[in-house]
């Protein structure tokens, strides 16, 4: 396997930036995902890795290679599509010795990298069907399995699990994972969905309007976004963001709502305030983090039950504050109407503070 790196790598269509600017390190053997919702450049930046369109500056670095005018066929890399790409014509068996065919290995030599490869993705059973004979699970372990024969050094995968119904894409996220930690493969991994790339990761980049936001792992991105774009995008639910006003009186800071309460803030959160640029803060709270009564308790402020989804082990309320939508989650035992007046407390210790104006996260020191 092999290191890749991408140097300040732009990707230009006319006046449009598709890719801006990028720079990362994939480690050898680390598994990377690029993250992000649709048009926010993290296909156009796998694809330039893969060389299928030209780079408009800065370097590709593919082991100890820089690949940029390489044919992709050229920079030792396998690619696994959304869409499978399988010949529905041949047999698991020919689909999978097909590349080997087309570099001209020997006979024997195709056969023993097949037979390896099947083993490895538990579908020797299979060789002989046609891809029509398949499930969609199936047909992406064989789209695997063609890019594992040819024993490349970075496996590129396009949002390969996007085709598949919701139970079978958690049974291939654990395959396509076991499938890294065996074979201790360089993988580059695009999707949209943000559960993926944390339950799958080493690390994981946050991209948005051709930008690369936060590179970390998924811990570090969940625990510390930079801004209030990741910190929206990543977790499920998604983090709460709740617009407040920010003053300081007597030596204590405290956040106004729109309905006029209060809440006073800890001192180390009042010194993450006392660096916004404006008197403009977002406060941001996972749902766990966020305590929800039935009366009002010291440090609570008063929200509005919005709608109650009750899902099995968990419930999940969504409350009116300040102009936004709260997520909160609460035992199912806990009863909630709509439009029933509560009380939210907030974990000072886990709360997240962002510049209502840069909308990045304050920082205290």
């Amino acid at each position: 396997m092999a290191h890749v790196v991408l140097k300040d790598l732009v990707k230009t269509y006319g006046g449009f930036k598709a890719v801006n600017d990028v720079s990362l390190t994939v480690n050898d053997g680390e598994f990377v995902a690029l993250v992000g919702p649709s048009g926010c450049g993290k296909t156009t930046t796998l694809n330039l890795v893969a060389g299928l369109i030209p780079v408009t500056s800065g370097d590709i670095v593919i082991g100890d290679r820089v690949v940029n005018d390489l044919d992709p066929k050229d920079r030792d890399i396998a690619m696994v599509f959304q869409n499978y790409a399988l010949y529905p014509q041949k047999s698991v068996y020919k689909n999978l010795a097909f590349p080997l065919q087309m570099r001209k290995l020997p006979r024997d030599e195709i056969d023993r990298k097949v037979k390896e490869a099947a083993r490895v993705l538990d579908m020797t059973h299979l060789l002989e069907r046609k891809p029509r004979e398949l499930s969609g699970g199936q047909q992406q372990r064989v789209a695997l399995g063609r890019a594992l024969v040819r024993d490349p050094a970075v496996f590129l995968m396009d949002e390969p699990l996007s085709n598949l119904d919701a139970k079978l894409r958690v049974q291939m996220r654990s395959e396509i994972k076991r499938f890294h930690q065996d074979l201790k493969a360089t993988i580059i991994y695009v999707t949209h969905d943000q559960l993926e790339a944390v339950t799958m990761a080493d690390k994981m980049a946050v991209m948005n309007g051709g930008y690369l936001l936060q590179y970390d792992s998924p811990a570090q991105v969940f625990a510390h976004p930079v801004n209030m774009f990741v910190a929206s995008f990543i977790g499920s639910p998604a983090m709460s963001l709740i617009p407040l006003e920010a003053s300081t009186a007597n030596g204590n800071t405290a956040l106004t709502g729109a309905e006029g309460w209060s809440l006073e803030l800890s001192p180390l959160n009042a010194q993450k305030v006392a660096k916004a640029t404006s008197g403009k803060v977002v406060l941001g709270a996972r749902h766990s983090t966020i305590r929800l009564h039935k009366s009002a308790v010291p440090g609570s402020v008063p929200a509005r039950a919005y709608t109650v989804e009750p899902t099995g082990d968990v419930t999940f309320v969504q409350a009116l504050l300040s102009g936004a939508i709260v997520n909160i989650s609460v035992s199912p035992n806990i009863s909630v109407a709509p439009d029933e007046q509560i009380w939210l407390e907030f974990d000072q210790e886990r709360i997240h503070l962002f510049d209502g104006e840069t909308e990045l996260a304050l920082k205290a020191g």
